[in-house]
């Protein structure tokens, strides 16, 4: 338990960013499970929509500090990977 104001506030906080943190690691997730569902069913136009959209979250997650930027490359790049050679990028991923 927090002993003085200062420590009792920073748990607030960290109660307040972990809650964000988990909704921006939720919504990734179920974007790019969108792209990979997507790619599975071969419907390209859908797979480029829902690359745009992941894409773009996991850019705002980096920034806002949710993963570290260099994950958010990888992630990027082997996304965009499987959309653009959906045979050549591995399904496990």
């Amino acid at each position: 338990m927090a002993n003085t104001k200062s420590a009792e506030k920073a748990n607030r906080q960290a109660q307040k960013h972990r809650a964000r943190n988990l909704h921006y690691l939720s919504t990734l997730r179920t974007r790019v499970r969108a792209v990979r569902e997507a790619i599975e069913k071969k419907d390209a136009p859908a797979a480029e929509a829902a690359l745009k959209s992941a894409v773009s979250f996991i850019g705002k997650a980096a920034t806002k500090g949710v993963i570290h930027s260099r994950n958010a490359s990888r992630r990027i790049a082997r996304l965009t990977k499987a959309v653009r050679h959906p045979t050549t990028a591995t399904a496990a991923q």
